[in-house]
């Protein structure tokens, strides 16, 4: 596959944009530096490799672990961070995406922005001369992809070959786990309600690119055997909370019971915030299967290796 890195002004832009449009190897090469980077180890021994560099960092939604992570992650690697809501910035006051980026473009080095519609990520990277980071869209979250990926192989070993089940609302978590099962290398079972299914063009895609990923409405037999089962809020922000829906999905919960069809070893991932007798029970994620912390915790790391990929570092 062909890096997707850009040519404008001259100069070589690399957009983090979303998992299938990267080479497996430069996402590779991104989990390795986190990992180093989470021993202390830093390229070429710079603690501060990102000086003099600054990120803007564009709120269209509501963000923690988003904020924190990416705030904290390019200080510590000695660059500066700018938060812009949608509330205080001229983009909710109907500044187009296209003028922002252009602007923003003379300001920082570099720009994430944790949006609604994947069209306006994209139109920010196409006017932008410096990279552009998808923090989140409606359709895809690359970003907690890189900290899942990074957390599974902390506890199981190297993700290839391995069996993951998402069980819940085939919603943007679950379209970059079907992107990371192509691009890494794994199996992913995917059991939700048939209308509630991830988009079928990204179905279609891994189908195309030979991934082993299923999709059924089956829990019990998605999970049997699985290295890693997964699930996210029921309600993501922007759809409605509905008791159809809930009901929906109700027998799409983790539980213990359906922990126990997993190996005995396995994790249990979610990317937060978290609902205790929704999603999945209490007993499962401040159980012994969970690791829902180190994930959290890996964001940090894991944003730190797209930062230094992104500007040229590594």
């Amino acid at each position: 596959m062909a890096d997707t890195t850009s040519i404008k002004t001259g100069a070589e832009v690399r957009h983090f944009l979303d998992l299938d449009v990267l080479p497996p190897e430069t996402l590779r090469k991104i989990i390795e530096t986190s990992r180093a980077l989470k021993r202390g180890e830093f390229p070429n021994g710079n603690r501060k490799p990102l000086a003099d560099k600054a990120l803007a960092m564009i709120f269209e939604k509501p963000s923690t672990r988003t904020r924190v992570s990416f705030e904290l992650g390019m200080k510590k690697l000695g660059g500066d961070a700018v938060v812009l809501e949608r509330e205080s910035s001229q983009l909710g006051r109907g500044e187009t995406v296209a003028d922002t980026a252009r602007v923003l473009s003379r300001y920082v080095d570099c720009i994430m922005v944790r949006t609604t519609k994947e069209q306006k990520l994209k139109e920010l990277a196409d006017n932008a001369t410096v990279p552009v980071i998808n923090g989140l869209t409606d359709r895809t979250h690359p970003c907690q992809l890189m900290a899942d990926v990074m957390t599974f192989e902390e506890h199981r070993g190297p993700i290839a070959g391995k069996r993951v089940t998402w069980s819940g609302d085939g919603n943007n978590m679950a379209t970059s786990w079907i992107h990371a099962a192509v691009q890494f290398g794994f199996e992913l079972n995917i059991a939700c309600p048939g209308n509630l299914a991830p988009p079928q063009d990204v179905v279609q895609w891994a189908a195309k690119k030979g991934g082993k990923v299923r999709i059924s409405s089956n829990p019990q037999e998605a999970a049997k055997g699985a290295d890693c089962i997964v699930t996210d809020t029921w309600v993501s922000m922007g759809d409605q909370d509905t008791l159809d829906r809930t009901e929906q999905l109700r027998r799409f919960q983790v539980d213990d019971a359906l922990m126990k069809l997993a190996q005995p070893g396995a994790v249990f991932m979610h990317c937060l915030p978290a609902h205790r007798g929704d999603e999945m029970t209490a007993s499962v994620i401040d159980g012994p299967h969970s690791v829902v912390w180190d994930e959290a915790e890996n964001r940090l790391h894991a944003q730190q290796g797209i930062l230094l990929w992104c500007l040229g570092v590594i």
